[in-house]
């Protein structure tokens, strides 16, 4: 199919809601292909997946969107690729696009560098307690309270990381800078690191002061960090997650932050997004972000380059630039 020509004539792109950068995408892009915007439509989903369902190829899908389930992809039997803008792919249904032999692409390290400071950010932000002071200050305390209770030293702290793979290596790097002694739980052992290695992710837990969640969610990791792993995390300690929500038993958390089982919690990612649980908003020892870790414009740019270039390369009949599964 040409990349060229008239707007009707170009490439068919389905979005079925827009992810974050789409508004960049589009702006660059629209010479290129045909966004076909399902929100954006008068016509319910369905009946407006059902108008598409003969001609649409590829569609462009994001973590914060609706999930692409075996129902989706019923209804789009031409489909032959999902660009996702997210590293993940938990929300595909990877088998039915197998079964389908739908391919997908991800963005595995476009976001790494980003996600990797915002890790370190939350850990440093909730340890040394630099939102907390800021309320305090600003709420006028500081002149009537005194001095505010004290944040922990960061240099020393044993740090577990949860998934060493492109993520967790820049947050290991950085935290090293700190002075921090790195340990690491993942599927295998590195044998290029020299971190010591927890097959079990209790005994991580048991020997940090700090873990920093950066795997991917799989029906193995959903709620991996559940109450024993917290327990054994301990009263001092903190936990950080730049992965996914549901990695974490969100309510076991709740509950281990509201009673102080846990020192504290960095948050980015949430079990129910955008529902984020109400007993966290009074917890100065709980730092919370709206799944914002790559929200820089510079990864924005390169993010949109590559989505483009997997859809120029699907049209073109080469190779995706980065398939996230092989099919």
């Amino acid at each position: 199919m040409a990349l060229d020509g008239n707007h009707s004539e170009l490439p068919q792109v389905l979005v079925l809601l827009p992810p974050g950068c789409f508004t960049l995408l589009e702006s660059n892009y629209s010479h290129k292909f045909n966004f076909l915007k399902a929100w954006d439509s008068p016509l319910p989903q369905d009946q407006f997946l059902a108008t598409h369902a003969g001609s649409v190829q590829a569609l462009l899908s994001s973590a914060n969107g609706p999930t692409i389930t075996a129902n989706i992809l019923q209804m789009l039997p031409s489909l032959k690729v999902i660009v996702t803008t997210s590293a993940g792919v938990d929300h595909v249904d990877l088998a039915e696009c197998r079964s389908r032999g739908v391919a997908i692409a991800s963005t595995p390290k476009i976001f790494t560098e980003d996600v990797a400071d915002m890790a370190v950010g939350l850990l440093l932000d909730v340890m040394r307690k630099i939102s907390a002071g800021d309320r305090y200050v600003r709420d006028g305390l500081w002149a009537t309270r005194g001095d505010y209770a004290l944040g922990s030293k960061i240099g020393g702290k044993r740090v577990g990381i949860v998934g060493l793979g492109n993520i967790g290596l820049e947050v290991a790097k950085r935290l090293e800078a700190f002075g921090c002694n790195m340990l690491y739980n993942s599927r295998t052992e590195k044998p290029f690191v020299s971190y010591p290695f927890y097959s079990d992710i209790c005994e991580l837990a048991a020997n940090s002061d700090a873990l920093v969640i950066c795997c991917a969610l799989t029906a193995e990791t959903h709620h991996m960090i559940n109450k024993e792993v917290l327990l054994a995390l301990g009263r001092d300690g903190v936990i950080v997650n730049i992965g996914r929500g549901a990695i974490i038993d969100e309510k076991e958390m709740v509950r281990c932050l509201v009673k102080g089982e846990i020192g504290g919690a960095g948050l980015d990612v949430f079990e129910d997004e955008p529902e984020v649980p109400e007993e966290l908003f009074a917890l100065d020892n709980v730092v919370l972000s709206p799944h914002y870790a790559t929200y820089t414009p510079e990864c924005f740019m390169a993010l949109c380059e590559l989505v483009a270039g997997n859809f120029e390369a699907f049209f073109s009949n080469k190779p995706l630039l980065s398939p996230a599964v092989d099919n």
